[in-house]
């Protein structure tokens, strides 16, 4: 497995279930001009993935009002992507999602993103992508380890404070704590006032 990180997102085009319940072609290059959060999990009607993908959905507005755009894909048939969102949440389905699941069900995405196991089904990868369609961000976990949702959110922010100040996240940082200007200058400047 390598990074995809400063290179331009593998592009594909999928059925996907789109928020209304319809099966469509969806077409990831679509997204140019949004920054997007592509994550993968292994199975639909499995344990940990309605509660990342709930989490997801629960922060989606706060993910569209920074311009992104969040789609889930795993190794099922858009036909089981369907049934999922049709079975309620208390009887262990995801319900009425409002984002896309993509069917990939050749493995093909899942291989191009580096996070195809032996047994064919993926990891837990997330990928942020910028509006240009280059991945910024990646994290990969194993099957039993769900992400932080938050944790998407804060390196979004970081990312879009990154590229409208040019000025640079440090560890832990959330919006409106100190930056650091690129420089040796900078970095001394910051590590003086916080440590």
């Amino acid at each position: 497995m390598c990074t995809l990180v400063t290179r331009e997102a593998p592009d594909f085009t999928a059925q996907a279930v789109i928020p209304d319940n319809s099966m469509q072609n969806f077409t990831l290059s679509s997204l140019r001009g949004k920054h997007v959060i592509l994550f993968f999990y292994p199975l639909d009607f499995t344990f940990v993935c309605p509660s990342e993908i709930l989490a997801f959905n629960k922060a989606l507005d706060e993910f569209k009002k920074r311009n992104c755009e969040i789609i889930g894909v795993s190794v099922d048939s858009q036909f089981t992507h369907y049934a999922w969102k049709r079975t309620p949440v208390n009887e262990g389905g995801i319900g009425n999602i409002q984002f896309p699941l993509v069917a990939d069900l050749d493995k093909s995405i899942s291989q191009s993103y580096g996070v195809l196991l032996k047994d064919g089904i993926a990891l837990r990868g997330l990928f942020l992508i910028d509006k240009e369609g280059i991945v910024r961000h990646e994290t990969v976990n194993d099957l039993p380890l769900g992400r932080n949702v938050d944790e998407a959110i804060r390196v979004l922010d970081a990312l879009q404070f990154v590229e409208e100040h040019g000025e640079v996240c440090p560890a832990n940082w959330k919006p409106g704590e100190d930056t650091m200007k690129p420089t040796a200058e900078g970095v001394a400047d910051y590590l003086a006032k916080h440590n």
